[in-house]
């Protein structure tokens, strides 16, 4: 975008994605003759929020809510830092001249949750359920056969003790 009083300002990406927790850079460039004051604001759902202003070469004038979150650069671009669901929405930067000539500039930000956080939880329940059921097949496995073994051996000293009573019997007889 060129202004009539020579200032110019580029945004070589008007959209990003991001995803919670991510950072991103509000990448523009701008020129001027003199020294110009860059200012971005964020709109969304919530309201309009001024992020900062500087004066290239002075101190940067951060708003409170983005205090730990902005980083700016000399040639306008800000970073934001952890993004959030509430950073989504546009952001309008505005460089002005000392003489008072403007130049305009639109970012949409999209962000997104990360879903693989539940897809990770069910993973591991499924992991941990799984297991669980290995471990009851194996233990069922072990009582069957050892109910079949104590049933051989019962089988057996059954068998021993009805011949020797057979035999008693035949003894006495």
């Amino acid at each position: 975008l060129s202004a009539p009083g020579g200032v110019s300002l580029f945004v070589p990406q008007s959209n990003i994605n991001a995803t919670v927790a991510q950072n991103i850079l509000l990448s523009v460039e701008y020129a001027c003759r003199g020294v110009a004051t860059v200012e971005w604001k964020h709109v969304s759902s919530w309201g309009t929020t001024s992020i900062v202003e500087w004066r290239s070469g002075n101190y940067a004038n951060i708003s409170t809510v983005y205090k730990d979150r902005v980083t700016t650069f000399e040639n306008g671009s800000i970073q934001l830092r952890n993004v959030g669901m509430r950073d989504a929405g546009y952001y309008f930067v505005t460089v002005t001249e000392e003489h008072g000539n403007n130049a305009y500039g639109t970012i949409i930000v999209n962000v997104y949750e990360v879903i693989y956080e539940d897809l990770h939880f069910v993973a591991v329940l499924f992991a941990f359920l799984a297991a669980v059921s290995a471990i009851l097949i194996c233990f069922m496995w072990l009582c069957n056969k050892s109910l079949h073994l104590f049933q051989k051996k019962t089988t057996h000293k059954l068998t021993a003790s009805t011949t020797e009573e057979i035999e008693l019997e035949t003894i006495e007889c």
